[in-house]
């Protein structure tokens, strides 16, 4: 007997007169719109510019989407270009289907372009956005429940799914692995926001932190699935990029802690040149360089100024 259950709805699209919105893209966009919203104040709290995250997130979002899409398209190919289906909704994103490994490394390509262009080092970006990231998926996993995809094993628990009959689902009463991931997501970003102002943590550390994090929870969220996957030797192919990622991301962390110890003092120096600053930016530049190292320095500290300051922007 079913107490208790946590409801699916009827559709996941709501019609706005000629407008139809859909879960599973609203999920996305609100989620997207909190990463760059808290990774602006993150930022500014940092020392850079208001605007800055927003800027770099315009290659950075669109580069994950498409990465997003690719990794789920790649791994579950079967669903677009097995017997019967149809290869064109590959392009139906709206419909589900982001796989979140594809999204972080290209929409990692993104930031990099970004703040190359910006001239600030992409690990301290990263590091501002970390916590919002984290955020934005506990939000995007709610498309999920929309779609009624991706849920776990039958259960009877208080808390169960219940899902109802269609395409390639049994209805029933099912694990909420969507709403598990969300809780580890914001569990996750409460302890890098957390671990970072306890251990100062730079050069990309707190992203690194987040993304091992993530791993921990998604191995065993993703072996309670049971939705279509790819095996390798018993377990689940996002298992083992779990595993693969979480080892990676200890890695890196413990390798930049011994390499890099601390937290860049600077995470969006005033360029000479090109930027923001401009010919009057520049002369402020050199202006406070030459305060700085003394008045008896003259010239030298006003030649020596901007090598510094490019010295510091490829921190």
């Amino acid at each position: 007997m079913e107490l208790a259950y946590i409801p699916s709805p009827s559709t996941g699209v709501i019609e706005l007169g000629p407008i139809p919105l859909r879960g599973y893209a609203f999920c996305i966009i609100i989620g997207v719109f909190v990463a760059v919203w808290y990774g602006n104040k993150r930022w500014v709290a940092r020392g850079g510019k208001a605007g800055t995250v927003a800027d770099i997130a315009v290659w950075a979002v669109p580069f994950g989407l498409v990465g997003g899409r690719l990794y789920h398209v790649i791994t579950d190919y079967q669903l677009y270009f097995s017997e019967g289906q149809n290869w064109v909704d590959a392009f139906k994103i709206w419909e589900g289907g982001l796989g979140i490994w594809g999204a972080v490394a290209l929409g990692a390509v993104g930031a990099w372009i970004g703040c190359r262009r910006r001239g600030i080092p992409l690990p301290a970006w990263a590091d501002a956005m970390a916590p919002g990231l984290a955020f934005a998926q506990a939000i995007g996993r709610w498309g999920n429940w929309f779609n009624q995809e991706l849920y776990g094993r039958p259960t009877d628990l208080p808390w169960a799914l219940k899902i109802s009959e269609g395409v390639n689902r049994e209805a029933g009463t099912y694990h909420p692995t969507f709403l598990y991931e969300s809780l580890w997501c914001v569990g996750a970003a409460l302890v890098v926001i957390w671990a970072d102002r306890r251990f100062k943590l730079g050069h990309g550390r707190v992203f690194a932190l987040y993304v091992a994090l993530y791993c921990a929870g998604r191995g065993w969220i993703e072996y309670m699935r049971v939705d279509e996957a790819h095996h390798v030797l018993g377990l689940r192919l996002n298992v083992w990029t779990s595993i693969v990622v979480f080892v990676l991301a200890v890695a890196y962390f413990v390798i930049s802690a011994k390499a890099r110890p601390g937290r860049e003092e600077i995470v969006e120096p005033v360029a000479l040149g090109k930027g923001d600053a401009g010919d009057d930016g520049g002369a402020d530049a050199g202006a406070d360089a030459g305060t700085g190292a003394g008045a008896d320095v003259g010239a030298g500290a006003d030649s020596d100024a901007p090598g510094k300051a490019d010295a510091e922007a490829k921190d």
